[in-house]
């Protein structure tokens, strides 16, 4: 998938992966992609930086953990970052209902029914 299609929309997709439980950074690029079938590989170039602007704005929350014997930093949903998820949803489905009723206009759906 083009990146400039997940711009705007980063925030909402690791909010949502962190929703199920703590990840660290790997971790979170690889639910991205198992999530969307393979369809979203996005480099750690971007998930980082996303990641501590999300910490800094108090929707999540990191300490390290030792994963596979390995140190991480793991990250969590705090309870703004599950109100943030919940803002972030609703603004899906209104962007696309609206973008949807301009793709495929009423006229064109109920043509198809019939």
């Amino acid at each position: 998938m083009n990146a400039d299609a997940l711009r705007g929309h980063m925030d909402a997709l690791l909010l949502s992966v962190l929703e199920g439980e703590p990840l660290h950074g790997y971790a979170i690029i690889e639910a991205l992609q198992a999530r969307s079938g393979g369809s979203l590989s996005v480099p750690t170039g971007t998930v980082y930086p996303a990641l501590r602007r999300l910490e800094q704005a108090g929707y999540l929350a990191s300490e390290w953990a030792t994963v596979g014997g390995r140190r991480r930093r793991t990250y969590r949903l705090t309870s703004s970052g599950h109100r943030a998820l919940a803002g972030e949803r609703a603004a899906w489905r209104e962007f696309t209902g609206v973008i949807g009723s301009v793709l495929d206009p009423v006229g064109e759906r109920l043509g198809r029914e019939g």
